[in-house]
């Protein structure tokens, strides 16, 4: 038995290409125009999210492309495929976001599914919005092949009188258009320049947390993260981790070896350090989660606490992703952590080498612009901060990055809402008052269904100079370009009969970021009355379809919003098939 056929025998495309029995099978192969020597390499999915949805995908074909030449390179097969992914920019604002979080959880499960099905023995994963780059690292650690996780880029900032714009300043020129602030030519001006290029929302939003996350979890590339989509070196980034994969199932380093309690603790200190979304402390214990890891919510907010914040980073701070990577991406980031103690530097990665091997080829240093040194941070704690209380006992997350200390303390009259639709018709009829707490409930996972993001709401509020007047709590998400007092994920969420569903106008909120505190002037007798009054769920429209079988399933946002058991609970893994 040579090499490759040793190789070969512990794959699990074995049962596809090997022995007479498996003829009818190769026959499909030779009809695709397979050599008998491709036939028998190691197969390597390579699965993009590649759609014309929006900038954030429209290059995944092209990127894929250079992954595939990779895998060639180094001795594999590669077999493209592609999966869904919804794009929030889109679907912010109406019912569409129903659909947002939902997808994350059919990209997992329909890679898993192409996977299994077609006997794949590695996957080089491409992503490039805000669902989508978990949902594909989902899918890895649940296969638990080898596998390589690629990042599509960033979009250019757009420039309009000299400055930069993401598309959180179109939002928040929604918002200055309805107080009369700017007219529709300006309006039009701000919509036609902000998004000049393929790639992901620019700022530090969701795509990007998760992309530096990619890197600091050990499952992408050094560096792989930061260029922009339209760069050209983003092809060889790909084509680098083609060749990567293929390293990977040599020496057989699997996600699980690398998607650790420790590189879980190293990705939550990027969010926090970096002003990440709040997003990234709903998704990191979904991923978690595939490896049979309880790393939940608050364990994610822990680490948030006490790690400084110190990268400048639109929304709370001044600079876009394109700058980070001019300023040395996320290695830099991670240095400068590591510097500190604050960084798991034994972690495996997918070079092969330990996350403290690969940052000691790293020689650049903060330039003290976008990466500030970590001993003179912006703040001293992290920009994303975890809440808990009386109306929050499963907790809750502001994002702080850019809120002054004494901005950070809260307390006003509750304004209730059923729904963000509610909520954003008020707002713009400019019917709630300076220094209430509007409150957007029925927006949980279940609830919702589908935890929608209040992006439209928010930014609404902040055109209108109302952002740090008033403060806004959900059950829902926020997205990552969200800031101002904004509280999410309150749980548990009213559908599961949590405290946000009894609130009424006029109660008493105090949210206080400095303490981690979200409580509600009632007593607990009151509540338990109220409890008892509750009516139960507020009905949806979704009684059939995805959404039905999401809501039946899907599981508390403490615990990432999964909808199945995870690793803990597997009686096999799909590699050792």
């Amino acid at each position: 038995m040579d090499a490759k056929t040793s190789l070969k025998s512990r794959l699990p495309s074995r049962h596809v290409t090997e022995g007479p029995e498996r003829a009818p099978n190769r026959s499909f192969f030779h009809a695709m125009g397979l050599s008998d020597e491709e036939i028998h390499r190691p197969f390597v999915g390579v699965a993009s999210c590649w759609n014309e949805a929006a900038p954030c995908n429209i290059a995944l074909s092209r990127q894929a492309q250079a992954a595939k030449l990779g895998v060639k390179e180094a001795g594999g097969t590669p077999r493209e495929f592609t999966t869904i992914t919804v794009t929030d920019g889109i679907a912010m604002g109406h019912e569409g976001m129903r659909s947002s979080l939902a997808s994350r959880e059919a990209i997992a499960d329909t890679v898993e599914l192409t996977m299994r099905g077609h006997a794949y023995d590695a996957l080089v994963g491409l992503a490039g919005c805000d669902k989508s780059l978990p949902g594909m690292m989902m899918a890895m650690v649940r296969l638990n092949v080898p596998s390589v996780f690629v990042y599509g880029g960033s979009i250019l900032p757009g420039r309009l009188d000299g400055r930069d714009l993401t598309v959180q300043d179109v939002f928040e020129a929604v918002g200055k258009h309805q107080a009369g602030e700017i007219s529709d030519a300006e309006l039009t001006l701000i919509e036609r320049a902000a998004c000049p290029s393929a790639g992901a929302c620019g700022g530090q939003f969701t795509a990007n947390t998760m992309a530096c996350v990619s890197e600091a979890i050990g499952l992408a590339l050094p560096l792989s993260s930061g260029a922009p989509a339209p760069y050209e070196s983003r092809d060889q980034f790909c084509e680098a981790s083609g060749r990567a994969v293929m390293a990977l199932v040599h020496s057989n380093l699997r996600p699980r070896d690398i998607v650790t309690r420790k590189s879980l603790e190293n990705a939550a200190r990027v969010v926090a350090c970096t002003g990440g979304s709040t997003n990234g402390g709903l998704h990191l214990p979904a991923i978690a989660h595939e490896a049979g890891i309880e790393f939940t919510l608050d364990d994610v907010c822990e680490i948030f606490r006490s790690t400084p914040y110190f990268v400048d980073l639109v929304p709370g701070g001044r600079y876009v992703a394109k700058d980070l990577y001019e300023a040395g991406g996320v290695p830099i980031v991670l240095k400068e952590l590591a510097k500190a103690g604050l960084l798991h530097l034994d972690c495996p990665t997918v070079t092969g080498k330990t996350m403290g091997e690969n940052l000691e080829e790293v020689t650049g240093k903060p330039d003290g612009r976008v990466i500030h040194p970590i001993e003179t941070p912006i703040t001293p704690t992290g920009g994303v901060v975890g809440l808990k209380g009386n109306l929050a006992p499963d907790g809750a997350i502001v994002k702080v990055a850019g809120i002054a200390a004494e901005n950070q303390v809260f307390t006003g009259p509750a304004r209730v809402f059923e729904c963000e639709e509610d909520a954003y018709a008020a707002v713009k009829a400019r019917s709630y008052k300076e220094g209430e707490v509007i409150v957007i409930r029925n927006e949980g996972p279940a609830g919702g269904p589908g935890m929608r993001e209040m992006l439209a709401t928010t930014a609404a509020l902040s055109g209108q100079g109302m952002g740090k007047k008033v403060a806004l709590i959900t059950d829902g998400r926020f997205s990552g370009a969200t800031r101002g007092f904004c509280v999410g994920h309150v749980g548990p969420e009213a559908a599961h009969g949590g405290p946000i569903a009894l609130l009424r106008t006029g109660d008493m909120i105090t949210i206080d970021a400095i303490e981690g505190v979200l409580s509600v002037d009632l007593s607990d007798e009151e509540l338990a009355a109220r409890k008892a009054e509750w009516p139960g769920p507020r009905p949806t429209n979704y009684a059939t379809g995805a959404l039905w079988k999401y809501a039946k399933l899907v599981g508390s946002a403490r615990y990432g919003a999964v909808t199945h058991p995870g690793g803990a609970a597997e009686t096999h893994v799909y590699a050792d098939l």
